[in-house]
């Protein structure tokens, strides 16, 4: 007698957003990154007064560091985490830590605690960016995600601007309504988050999908903890301790075994991997990862000196800074604008990557050419140079990924190209930041040499004026030899010294600058070569969530096929705990559900 069959499991049916929807969404996902976005910028202009308040500035870097490592190591957790139980719940649980650490940080009491809320804000900062990209590749297929990029990359743009600007205000009151003004750097985070969390809650409704069960690779995420905290801790502290010293050997023996932990754990978790090695054979995959890691440590490290060059050779304020490097900003957004509408309408991505590294290379090497008394003009097109490279690789370096991976890989491939780009980025900064201090002296001692010999500066030496000023004093006594050597590490006495004095300080400090942005270069020229790599795939015309619908009826068809029975549904369990409505004949054609079917 034969058994009887049940009925197959259909996919729940999804209709595609429309553009007032996706605008919708957008802007509660484009919240969440602005957040992000912001918080690496506004914190760095303020942290000066942040420490002088708590009387820390010499735990500073902490702080930093603290917020690093946990973003870093959480950001790949999201994207595996997500590919598991869904987007949705975990985005919202990302602003909420983010919202408890901001929250937090707003009534630390010493430099120790804000340390600590810093590092609870990293945990959903992990998850702000990386989830909100991903989610985006959810509901709109790699040709149509193009055209919507320029909006990502306005979220940078703006936070960039923003931030220098809002972190300088508030740094700079002594209190704003009844708070000390620098604790509103944390608190202005609440508001807005808030509203993100309501409009996420309210308009983004992914379709329930089938779940298959996973266990969490709870190895590998231990041991990628013992790889990169050792790691990113060298990197922020390794200037301060020495490169050579046996803490920073300690780490880097701790960061290695863990390593090679990390990557034995992963090969034995397979494909229920944290990081799924499976991935690094799909070559757009493994090429994207090196040239977001190449990039990242490219762009960070120049985008370090820009507001150092700035504000010490230039004088210029933080918010000054932030508003002398928009022409940065707009290259960027019309480098995003550019792409995404060539690629939405082409089909076409690697030729953007190709031309973004070729021009970050032009940018770098003609920012590397900047004088002392360079005019902001000559630094308004050089940055623009730089910037629009940066708009030609972000976005279609993250789409080629998406589109070559398989949907169900989709947040783990996402999370991981923005690990790499900020892995990349924390290897700059620290690299870069280490070749000017360890350089800037040199350079600054030879460009008083240089000085030495024109009548101009030995007249200010002479200067009766110059010799009852005390704010002279630390280069007079260098120079006589009765002082020690000037130190970089309090810049506020440079802008006090008579400028003949202060002269050969800022051109020894510019020749510092410009040797990094060599340097960066020379890596950026790497990048240009691995982009020639980059395979280039016809662009998907499905989002990752219909790919993933249209892949379980192919599945539900070949199975009936093979059983030579009609296909039955399983009750399978969904990501959001629903079941999807049953279908009616009226609602299919024998094809599965038609577009809009519930």
């Amino acid at each position: 007698m034969t058994a009887p069959t049940t009925a197959a499991p259909a996919a729940p049916a999804f209709t595609a957003p429309t553009h007032r929807q996706i605008l919708t969404i957008l802007g509660g996902l484009m919240m969440g990154m602005f957040l992000a976005a912001l918080d690496q910028t506004i914190v760095a202009t303020a942290i000066r007064t942040i420490g002088d308040e708590l009387n820390g500035l010499s735990l500073q870097a902490w702080v930093t560091t603290a917020y690093l490592i946990t973003s870093t190591i959480s950001t790949p957790l999201y994207g595996k985490l997500s590919d598991i139980h869904g987007r949705k719940p975990y985005y919202l649980a990302a602003i909420g830590l983010f919202l408890i650490g901001s929250l937090l940080a707003g009534t630390a009491t010493s430099m120790y605690q804000l340390a600590v809320f810093r590092a609870i804000q990293g945990l959903g900062g992990g998850g702000l960016m990386s989830l909100a990209i991903t989610i985006l590749g959810d509901l709109l297929s790699p040709r149509e995600r193009a055209k919507y990029q320029g909006y990502i990359l306005a979220v940078f743009g703006t936070s960039s601007v923003l931030g220098p600007i809002i972190g300088g205000f508030f740094a700079g009151a002594d209190s704003v309504l009844g708070i000390t003004g620098w604790r509103w750097i944390f608190l202005v985070n609440v508001p807005l988050g808030i509203v993100g969390m309501i409009v996420i809650a309210k308009v983004l409704h992914l379709p329930p999908l089938q779940r298959v069960r996973h266990r969490i690779d709870w190895q590998g995420a231990t041991t990628l903890v013992m790889a990169l905290v050792p790691l990113l801790v060298i990197a922020e502290q390794g200037r301060e301790w020495g490169w050579g010293s046996g803490r920073a050997w300690a780490l880097y023996v701790t960061g290695a075994v863990g390593i090679v932990l990390f990557l034995l754990a992963e090969r034995h978790a397979k494909h229920e991997a944290l990081l799924p090695l499976h991935l690094f054979a799909n070559r757009t995959f493994g090429v994207g990862a090196l040239v977001n890691l190449v990039i990242g440590m490219g762009m960070f490290g120049a985008l370090a000196m820009l507001p150092l060059y700035l504000q010490i050779a230039k004088g210029m304020t933080p918010t000054g800074a932030g508003l002398a490097l928009l022409p940065l900003t707009l290259g960027i957004m019309i480098g995003s604008v550019v792409a995404g509408q060539a690629i939405a309408r082409t089909g076409r991505y690697k030729v953007f990557p190709v031309t973004g590294t070729a021009l970050l290379v032009i940018g770098a090497a003609v920012l590397s050419r900047l004088l002392a008394d360079s005019s902001l003009l000559q630094v308004s097109w050089r940055s623009a140079i730089f910037g629009l490279g940066l708009g030609f690789c972000f976005q279609p370096l993250v789409l080629a990924v998406q589109n070559a991976v398989k949907p169900q890989d989709m947040g783990v491939a996402t999370s991981s190209s923005l690990f790499f780009r900020q892995m990349g980025g924390t290897i700059g900064t620290a690299v870069f930041l280490s070749i000017l201090f360890s350089t800037v002296g040199g350079k600054i001692s030879t460009a008083f040499a240089s000085a030495a010999g024109t009548a101009g500066f030995q007249a200010a030496v002479a200067d009766p004026e110059v010799q009852a000023d005390p704010a002279n004093a630390p280069v007079l006594d260098m120079l006589a030899g009765t002082g020690s050597a000037l130190s970089l590490d309090d810049s506020s006495f440079i802008e006090k010294l008579d400028p003949r004095l202060a002269a050969p300080i800022l051109e020894g400090f510019t020749a510092g600058v410009d040797l990094v942005l060599v340097v960066a270069a020379i890596v950026l020229v790497v990048g240009f070569l691995l982009a020639f790599l980059l395979p280039e795939l016809p662009l998907r015309t499905t989002s990752g969530i219909q790919q993933q619908i249209d892949d379980h009826d192919e599945a539900v068809a070949s199975a009936a096929a093979a059983a030579g029975a009609p296909a039955a549904p399983l009750s399978p369990e969904l990501v959001d705990g629903q079941a999807p409505s049953p279908l009616t004949a009226a609602d299919t054609d024998g094809q599965g559900p038609r577009e809009g079917a519930r």
